[in-house]
Protein backbone atom coordinates (compact mmCIF):
# COMPACT_ATOMS: atom_id res chain seq x y z
CA UNK A 1 0.00 0.00 0.00
CA UNK A 2 1.52 3.33 -1.06
CA UNK A 3 1.97 5.95 1.62
CA UNK A 4 1.82 9.67 1.21
CA UNK A 5 4.89 11.57 2.36
CA UNK A 6 3.96 14.18 4.93
CA UNK A 7 6.52 16.24 6.83
CA UNK A 8 4.34 16.22 9.94
CA UNK A 9 5.62 13.48 12.23
CA UNK A 10 2.34 13.29 14.16
CA UNK A 11 0.48 12.42 10.97
CA UNK A 12 3.09 9.81 10.10
CA UNK A 13 2.78 8.29 13.56
CA UNK A 14 -0.98 8.12 13.18
CA UNK A 15 -0.74 6.51 9.75
CA UNK A 16 1.85 4.03 11.04
CA UNK A 17 -0.38 3.16 14.01
CA UNK A 18 -3.34 2.52 11.71
CA UNK A 19 -1.18 0.37 9.42
CA UNK A 20 0.11 -1.66 12.39
CA UNK A 21 -3.44 -2.15 13.70
CA UNK A 22 -4.67 -3.36 10.30
CA UNK A 23 -1.72 -5.72 9.92
CA UNK A 24 -2.31 -7.21 13.40
CA UNK A 25 -6.00 -7.67 12.58
CA UNK A 26 -5.14 -9.27 9.24
CA UNK A 27 -2.73 -11.75 10.84
CA UNK A 28 -5.19 -12.54 13.64
CA UNK A 29 -8.07 -13.23 11.22
CA UNK A 30 -5.96 -15.36 8.88
CA UNK A 31 -4.51 -17.43 11.73
CA UNK A 32 -7.91 -17.89 13.38
CA UNK A 33 -9.40 -19.00 10.05
CA UNK A 34 -6.60 -21.51 9.56
CA UNK A 35 -7.10 -22.95 13.07
CA UNK A 36 -10.88 -23.23 12.70
CA UNK A 37 -11.10 -23.98 8.97
CA UNK A 38 -13.22 -27.18 9.15
CA UNK A 39 -15.89 -25.65 11.40
CA UNK A 40 -15.94 -22.36 9.50
CA UNK A 41 -16.21 -24.17 6.15
CA UNK A 42 -19.24 -26.15 7.34
CA UNK A 43 -20.96 -23.02 8.68
CA UNK A 44 -20.09 -20.96 5.63
CA UNK A 45 -21.31 -23.48 3.06
CA UNK A 46 -24.49 -24.00 5.06
CA UNK A 47 -25.07 -20.24 5.15
CA UNK A 48 -24.48 -19.95 1.40
CA UNK A 49 -27.03 -22.71 0.81
CA UNK A 50 -29.55 -21.24 3.29
CA UNK A 51 -29.25 -17.79 1.72
CA UNK A 52 -29.74 -19.37 -1.73
CA UNK A 53 -26.37 -18.07 -2.91
CA UNK A 54 -25.13 -21.44 -4.14
CA UNK A 55 -26.87 -24.48 -5.52
CA UNK A 56 -24.85 -27.68 -5.33
CA UNK A 57 -25.23 -31.42 -5.71
CA UNK A 58 -22.26 -32.25 -3.42
CA UNK A 59 -22.06 -30.21 -0.23
CA UNK A 60 -19.04 -32.13 1.07
CA UNK A 61 -16.93 -31.30 -1.99
CA UNK A 62 -17.79 -27.61 -1.65
CA UNK A 63 -16.92 -27.69 2.06
CA UNK A 64 -13.51 -29.17 1.25
CA UNK A 65 -12.83 -26.42 -1.29
CA UNK A 66 -13.88 -23.68 1.11
CA UNK A 67 -11.81 -25.23 3.90
CA UNK A 68 -8.75 -25.17 1.63
CA UNK A 69 -9.42 -21.50 0.84
CA UNK A 70 -9.67 -20.70 4.55
CA UNK A 71 -6.22 -22.22 5.12
CA UNK A 72 -4.40 -20.77 2.09
CA UNK A 73 -4.30 -17.01 2.79
CA UNK A 74 -2.21 -17.36 5.95
CA UNK A 75 0.63 -18.70 3.77
CA UNK A 76 0.24 -16.05 1.08
CA UNK A 77 1.91 -12.67 1.03
CA UNK A 78 -0.20 -9.55 1.10
CA UNK A 79 0.35 -8.84 -2.60
CA UNK A 80 -1.23 -12.16 -3.63
CA UNK A 81 -4.27 -11.55 -1.43
CA UNK A 82 -4.70 -8.01 -2.70
CA UNK A 83 -4.41 -9.22 -6.28
CA UNK A 84 -7.19 -11.76 -5.67
CA UNK A 85 -9.54 -9.16 -4.17
CA UNK A 86 -8.65 -6.28 -6.51
CA UNK A 87 -11.98 -6.32 -8.37
CA UNK A 88 -14.10 -6.13 -5.21
CA UNK A 89 -11.92 -4.28 -2.71
CA UNK A 90 -14.27 -1.27 -2.68
CA UNK A 91 -17.40 -3.35 -2.19
CA UNK A 92 -17.89 -2.22 1.42
CA UNK A 93 -16.18 0.29 3.70
CA UNK A 94 -13.79 -1.29 6.24
CA UNK A 95 -14.02 -4.80 4.77
CA UNK A 96 -12.87 -8.01 6.38
CA UNK A 97 -9.91 -9.09 4.23
CA UNK A 98 -10.77 -12.78 4.57
CA UNK A 99 -14.42 -12.19 3.67
CA UNK A 100 -13.31 -10.34 0.55
CA UNK A 101 -10.92 -13.17 -0.31
CA UNK A 102 -13.63 -15.83 0.08
CA UNK A 103 -16.12 -13.69 -1.85
CA UNK A 104 -13.65 -13.41 -4.73
CA UNK A 105 -13.11 -17.18 -4.55
CA UNK A 106 -16.85 -17.87 -4.74
CA UNK A 107 -17.45 -15.41 -7.57
CA UNK A 108 -14.38 -16.24 -9.67
CA UNK A 109 -13.40 -19.84 -8.91
CA UNK A 110 -16.19 -21.74 -7.17
CA UNK A 111 -18.56 -21.07 -10.04
CA UNK A 112 -16.41 -23.40 -12.18
CA UNK A 113 -16.44 -26.22 -9.60
CA UNK A 114 -18.08 -29.38 -11.03
CA UNK A 115 -20.35 -29.73 -7.98
CA UNK A 116 -21.78 -26.22 -8.30
CA UNK A 117 -24.96 -26.00 -10.29
CA UNK A 118 -25.35 -22.23 -10.02
CA UNK A 119 -24.43 -19.16 -7.96
CA UNK A 120 -27.06 -16.51 -7.33
CA UNK A 121 -26.94 -12.92 -6.10
CA UNK A 122 -24.57 -10.06 -6.68
CA UNK A 123 -21.14 -9.52 -5.16
CA UNK A 124 -22.55 -7.72 -2.11
CA UNK A 125 -25.01 -10.56 -1.39
CA UNK A 126 -22.15 -13.06 -1.45
CA UNK A 127 -19.95 -10.83 0.73
CA UNK A 128 -22.71 -10.32 3.30
CA UNK A 129 -23.34 -14.07 3.54
CA UNK A 130 -19.62 -14.75 3.96
CA UNK A 131 -19.15 -11.90 6.45
CA UNK A 132 -22.07 -13.15 8.55
CA UNK A 133 -19.90 -16.18 9.38
CA UNK A 134 -16.35 -14.84 9.18
CA UNK A 135 -17.22 -11.59 10.95
CA UNK A 136 -17.39 -13.62 14.16
CA UNK A 137 -13.62 -14.13 14.17
CA UNK A 138 -12.82 -10.47 13.53
CA UNK A 139 -11.40 -8.75 16.62
CA UNK A 140 -13.41 -5.78 17.86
Amino acid sequence: MARHINPSSSTNKTIDAIDRKRERERRFILNKARENAPELAIKLVQRLIDEHIIETNDVHAIQEGVEKQLREPSDMDEFEIRLKIADIRTLVPDPNILSLYLTAYIIDDLINHPSIQDIFGDDLDVYNAVESILGMIRPR
